[in-house]
């Protein structure tokens, strides 16, 4: 019998209260669902084993990495369609859903139309022995995060994949943060514009000692050194990534200006700097280290010295519905990576002694990046499956994929917050200038 996919359809149909988002084929050839868009395909019954075992985004995802289950047609119209059904249920990793979530649970159960589907769904499944996870997916972590050694562990794992796997990602450039973008635009003119405008926000000057804390593989570094002629020392945790930086340094022949390190922001002691960039490493720091992350800066910059500190940010919820970084997120991407309201990294900041001058949100510009870096993953599919693996690309493609539409839907936010280390209420000048900002006129 070909009936797979309907019975699938009326399964989720069931449990959803709503009919189905998309289409789906299963691994019987048979069909159901929305007639266009695209198609969600379960090549076979092992893609049903893993959401039963794991249900939500990581069920997803392992199915995903596995090759287990696939997309024809536009990922980003599936994720549009299927994220919010995901998004409703969004928590921390290991811990337990609210009572109400619990209770709600009980009560669909209760329903017999429910218990009929749910039996259904492990009849279609057949979901013994318990599949394992595919292999990209990130060693179990033990002892309390954000160590020295288990942040270099995390770092690793997300950074050294390969140079040229992010090459074909990144582009020229190299820069794997959110860039700065003009109508009409290319990537490569967006990340420029993005690393000359935090050297103009950090007014750097010919001389100038510039701290450039998660460097990866240099393009902050270099663009300083360039075009403002700052001393900069560069630190990372990536092996792979500051033997990049290094090669670039030496081809421009920049090796008397920038110092690329291999070391932990803990770790630096030669201060003091007339100004730090931090540029998408602070999602790394974790939120019970935060304060003393920005008291490290705070002790490397000299009086009046600027912090320009670029990072991601999630909403501000309630508290049972809060999360760091999901599921898929932590375990195959960004381990023990952890998002906090702008407002608390602000606050945070500025009980480290900082005075916050300017707060500049690119929310929009980062969801531009992503769609732009997924196009070029799926320009150099092959290669990037050659250099890596096929799980490890698409991880990469749906993680990407899934966070552009995070920033699109306003659940993730991208912000500079500029910074001067002030030495007390009595410190009248930041040294800004009264009108540090200059906006279009209206038309």
């Amino acid at each position: 019998m070909t009936d797979a996919a309907p019975r699938l359809a009326a399964v989720a149909e069931t449990l959803l209260g709503a009919p189905l988002p998309v289409r789906v084929r299963a691994w019987d050839g048979s069909e159901a669902g929305p007639p266009a868009g695209p198609v969600l395909v379960f090549h076979s019954r092992r893609a049903l084993r893993r959401l039963l075992w794991k249900p939500g985004e990581l069920g997803l995802a392992r199915a995903w990495v596995s090759g287990d289950m696939s997309v024809e047609g536009d990922l980003f119209a599936l994720l549009d369609r299927v994220a919010p059904l995901l998004w409703e249920r969004s928590r921390p990793p290991g811990e337990d859903p609210p009572p109400e979530a619990s209770a709600g649970a009980l009560a669909l159960l209760r329903d017999p139309a429910a218990r009929g589907a749910v039996r259904d769904l492990v009849g279609l499944a057949r979901p013994w022995p318990a599949p394992a996870p595919p292999p990209e997916e990130a060693l179990r972590r033990g002892g309390p995060r954000h160590t020295k050694g288990r942040d270099r562990a995390a770092i690793s794992h997300h950074y050294d994949v390969g140079n040229e796997f992010y090459a074909h990602v990144l582009g020229p450039s190299m820069v794997y943060s959110c860039a700065y973008w003009s109508p009409g635009g290319t990537l490569e003119e967006a990340q420029r514009d993005k690393l000359d405008l935090v050297c103009r926000k950090l007014a750097l000057k010919p001389g100038d000692r510039l701290l450039d804390v998660g460097c990866g593989w240099g393009s902050m570094a270099l663009h300083a050194a360039r075009e403002y002629g700052a001393r900069v020392t560069g630190i990372t945790l990536s092996r792979e990534q500051a033997a990049y930086a290094r090669k670039r340094v030496a081809e421009e022949g920049l090796a008397d200006l920038i110092d690329i390190r291999v070391q932990d922001y803990r770790d630096v002691k030669d201060g003091p700097y007339d100004a730090i960039s931090s540029i998408g490493m602070a999602e790394h720091v974790g939120s019970d280290r935060y304060r003393a992350y920005a008291r490290s800066l705070y002790g490397l910059l000299r009086p009046g010295g600027r912090l320009l500190n670029h990072q991601i940010a999630r909403r501000p919820e309630p508290v049972e519905e809060a999360y760091r970084i999901n599921e898929f997120i932590d375990a195959y991407v960004f381990p023990d990576g952890e998002l906090s309201p702008l407002g608390t990294t602000v606050g945070e900041l500025e009980r480290a002694g900082f005075e916050v001058r300017d707060v500049e949100a690119l929310r929009e510009h980062y969801a531009l990046t992503l769609r732009a870096w997924v196009g070029r993953l799926e320009e150099h599919w092959e290669e990037a499956v050659r250099l890596t693996s096929p799980g490890r690309a698409r991880v990469w493609k749906l993680y990407m994929a899934a966070s552009a539409l995070g920033f699109e839907h306003n659940r993730l936010g991208v912000n500079q917050v500029l910074a001067v280390r002030a030495e007390g209420p009595g410190r009248a000048d930041s040294g800004l200038p009264l009108r540090a900002r200059t906006w279009p006129a209206q038309p």
